[in-house]
């Protein structure tokens, strides 16, 4: 038997590795932002080719040297508490590209359910064990 999916919400970030908040790297200040705000999950995701705003081919490429390769923070959870973290994605991105796209949490299956999986299964779903000890409720 297969969990339902959770809706939820992906906010992307689009920036260069170098792109900085307070002398701090961009990517890794949402991140910590999300944490505190209490977001179901976050990460980030270097590439090895692309282009923003000023329209310049950034590679990792060995001949390129690219020293400001993209990267993409995407954090995910429940639409309401994404919305709600948005005005400090906008005090911190400026011209990075952002988007929003509804998406599907599905829930692995926990070694102690019938048929479930690893150590790791079931992390991703809702804690039914009971109260969250940092008052945070899991998707």
């Amino acid at each position: 038997m297969t969990s339902p999916a959770h809706r939820a919400l992906r906010l992307t970030v689009c920036a260069g590795e170098n792109d900085t908040w307070h002398h701090k790297p961009l990517h890794s200040e949402v991140v910590h932002r999300a944490h505190t705000a209490g977001l179901g999950g976050a990460g980030v995701f270097r590439g090895i080719v692309g282009f923003g705003a000023s329209s310049r081919i950034h590679t990792s490429r060995l001949l390129s040297l690219s020293d400001d390769l993209p990267v993409a923070v995407v954090v995910v959870d429940t639409e309401e508490r994404v919305r709600a973290f948005l005005p400090q994605r906008d005090e911190l991105t400026g011209e990075a590209l952002v988007t929003l796209e509804a998406c599907e949490i599905v829930p692995l299956r926990s070694a102690s359910r019938p048929g479930g999986g690893g150590p790791a299964a079931g992390a991703a779903g809702p804690d039914t064990s009971g109260p969250d000890p940092e008052g945070k409720e899991s998707l």
